[in-house]
């Protein structure tokens, strides 16, 4: 059991039937009246973060979260398969599971299941992949009257901003938590 008043970041706990991790946290000791803590908490399933206000002794279970390193297959009639290297089993799972991921990683490539009761509900791909441009407009030397980007499609249909040298089969690393450009990889 956790209290609230332990909340930290990255926290994670059950309340109402749903599993939450703790984004952001505050202490508050007002000068009248019982303390409190404010806290911006995210629904890991549903990805909806909400803020809520607890009293420091209200109790929760711990909700403890395993992660595995598994690698992605292929998609096939909505279901997307990861396998474990381990043991080979093939996991499946829903569009809605692996929606944001699915703009930074491709097949073969791997990237990190989160289980909870040993269900898989979400994917976090690599903090930093190298992804091939496919689509974008050639760069014009000596044009900035723009602010020196263009769009670029990348090879998983993601649509990123790159800078004006870049070109058409180039390959680019991409930074996932923002999905930013990081440079371009020879």
């Amino acid at each position: 059991m956790i209290t609230a008043g332990d909340f930290r970041k990255g926290v994670t706990f059950e309340m109402d039937g749903a599993i939450y991790l703790v984004v952001d946290f505050l202490h508050v000791k007002p000068g009248k009246g019982s303390p409190f803590v404010r806290a911006k908490i995210k629904n890991i399933v549903t990805g909806q973060v909400q803020e809520r206000t607890f009293n420091p002794s209200d109790k929760f279970k711990v909700a403890v979260i395993e992660k595995k390193e598994m690698q992605y297959l292929y998609n096939e009639g909505g279901l997307y398969y990861f396998m474990d290297m381990e043991t080979y089993d093939q996991i499946p799972l829903n569009k809605s599971q692996v929606e944001d991921a699915l703009n930074f990683i491709t097949e073969n490539m791997m990237a990190t299941l989160q289980f909870y009761n040993g269900e898989a509900f979400s994917v976090e791909p690599p903090t930093f992949v190298e992804l091939t441009v496919t689509e974008c407009e050639p760069g014009i030397q000596g044009d900035t009257s723009k602010a020196g980007y263009k769009p670029a499609k990348l090879e998983t249909g993601y649509t990123i901003s790159v800078p004006l040298f870049v070109n058409q089969g180039d390959k680019i690393r991409v930074d996932t938590r923002d999905g930013s450009y990081m440079e371009r990889v020879k």
